[in-house]
């Protein structure tokens, strides 16, 4: 059964009907789909339009049809044209024709409005769990691990930091993720149930009704812009690209942390692979995979924001494309992130690896020139001084703070025995980082 074709002469072809179809992925929108009707349904019988005991008919058939299908009785499938078409037919099929009158005062443009929104807000919600699962993964693994490494720039080594800080960059990373879903949640949770195909109904509903049925805490303001607004997935798609940005440069290290150049972490072996003919590798390939799957998630918000960028007013059948886009987006953002959180959980810090990559990457320099300074030297002569003090030390195979205080006298005479506490990394630690933990 179709939803339309009074007005047609020919049966659609059967190209056009397969092509046409949405049932193979909005499917998955027929908890939305009952949830929404037996909204309108109720708002028809307060407004009067249909009577409390053909509400209660219709609601009951509906709540049926959803039973059926979450207890496995009833399969999604058939030459439907949509999970509307289908929902509706079975009703149909079950309750014979008291089952037309669910779609008085309702198009499909809000029917399948309403339905994506409800999915968007309720999957954003989950999403949110899923980010604050992985914050507390993060600030556990950094709890425990408050250990003295390299901090890099240019992947140089620069200064002496804390994996505990290094990892608490990634907290404020994801801390700000979790923060524009809340954002996009707030701005998307308004009903577009009402404005019918584009320019409301004659029949006198109430709009406010089904918003606060349905957990929204308003009825959109225009019926042109409620049928055709997709920026609330357009804003989910582009934060769900800000998390996996986040997720792959976090990535990127835990491959190179796990190699045998860094030797920093191990990886578990639940959330590692191996080689098919080299028996000793284990490769990070989880990292790797949520890496690669980065560019999956940011074709989904590109090919959305094309799809929408030149439709004029108001629904066009362009926006069916928006779900197997966001479907795709949502599914991968959430396995990448329940990977990385069961990866992060599992991982071993080898401290003293990261101690001895401190020791021999000249870490403390920046703390000579600062201890010239506090001498009354310059800071670019003291940055001079400090670059030769370097070389000096590569030819001699030692760290800094190795040297005897003679040595550094041969590089500036102000240089007194104070200067090993100054450049010692513990201090230097509680002189810039702990200070601020």
């Amino acid at each position: 059964m179709k939803l339309w074709g009074g007005r047609f002469k020919q049966e659609e072809s059967k190209l056009m009907e397969d092509f046409n179809s949405s049932l193979s992925f909005d499917k998955r929108l027929y908890r939305e789909d009952v949830k929404g009707s037996i909204a309108h349904v109720s708002m028809l019988v307060k407004s009067g339009i249909l009577k409390k005991e053909e509400g209660k008919v219709i609601s009951d058939g509906l709540a049926g049809l959803l039973e059926d299908i979450e207890a496995g009785r009833l399969e999604i499938g058939g030459d439907y044209e949509d999970i509307h078409s289908f929902m509706e037919s079975n009703l149909i099929k079950r309750i014979g024709d008291l089952g037309k009158k669910l779609h008085t005062a309702r198009s499909r443009n809000d029917q399948v409005a309403v339905d994506m929104r409800m999915f968007a807000k309720d999957n954003a919600k989950m999403l949110e769990g899923e980010l604050q699962e992985l914050l507390d993964t993060i600030k556990k693994l950094a709890d425990a691990n408050n250990v003295i490494m390299p901090g890099y720039t240019h992947l140089q080594r620069a200064q002496v930091v804390t994996f505990k800080h290094h990892m608490m960059a990634y907290y404020s990373m994801f801390s700000r993720d979790k923060k524009r879903i809340a954002n996009a949640i707030e701005i998307l949770d308004e009903s577009p149930l009402g404005c019918c195909a584009l320019a409301g109904t004659t029949y006198d509903i109430d709009r406010k009704h089904t918003a606060k049925e349905l957990g929204f805490k308003k009825p959109v303001e225009n019926f042109m812009d409620g049928v055709s607004d997709r920026d609330y997935l357009l804003e989910l798609c582009s934060c769900f690209s800000i998390i996996m940005m986040h997720m792959s440069r976090l990535s990127e290290e835990l491959i190179l942390w796990s190699s045998q150049e860094f030797k920093f972490i191990n990886m578990s072996d639940e959330f590692s692979t191996g080689s098919s003919i080299m028996p000793q590798k284990k490769n990070p390939d989880a990292a790797e995979l949520i890496r690669g799957k980065t560019g999956r998630v940011y074709g989904s918000l590109i090919s959305l924001l094309t799809t929408i960028k030149g439709l004029p007013l108001a629904y066009n059948k362009d926006m069916q494309e928006d779900k197997e886009q966001f479907f795709d987006s949502l599914d991968t953002v959430t396995a990448c992130i329940r990977v990385m959180s069961g990866m992060l959980s599992t991982l071993k810090v080898n401290s003293e690896n990261m101690k001895k990559a401190v020791k021999y990457g000249f870490l403390n320099a920046t703390e000579v020139a600062d201890y010239l300074v506090n001498k009354g030297v310059a800071f670019r002569d003291a940055h001079g001084i400090v670059g030769e003090i370097v070389i000096y030390c590569e030819d001699k195979g030692c760290a800094i703070e190795e040297l005897s205080l003679d040595e550094f006298k041969r590089f500036n005479p102000v240089f007194e025995n104070d200067i090993f506490e100054f450049i010692d990394y513990d201090n230097i630690l509680k002189k810039g980082i702990k200070k601020y933990l």
